[in-house]
């Protein structure tokens, strides 16, 4: 459920929505990376201007997370 969130707030965001995917890994009983995959244009629009967009994302899914007991890193590449 969290995928389909972060993939919709992140088209909202990017320059090429169409090729926005992303990725859940579960790392651990509690913990999972989230992998955004984006065009080369749209990864620095996510990390933004000293790392300020992807603190807000973060902070967005850190409310989500009072629903849910998993924590999240959230991790930006290139769609290849």
């Amino acid at each position: 459920m969290v995928e389909n969130f972060l993939k919709e707030y992140a088209k909202l965001i990017a320059d090429y929505p169409e090729k926005i995917q992303v990725e859940k890994v579960c790392l651990d009983e509690n913990f999972a990376e989230l992998i955004i995959y984006a065009d080369k244009v749209d990864t620095g629009k996510f990390i933004g201007k000293n790392g300020k967009m992807i603190q807000a994302i973060k902070s967005v899914l850190s409310a989500y997370k009072n629903k849910d007991t998993m924590n999240y890193r959230i991790t930006v590449k290139i769609f290849e």
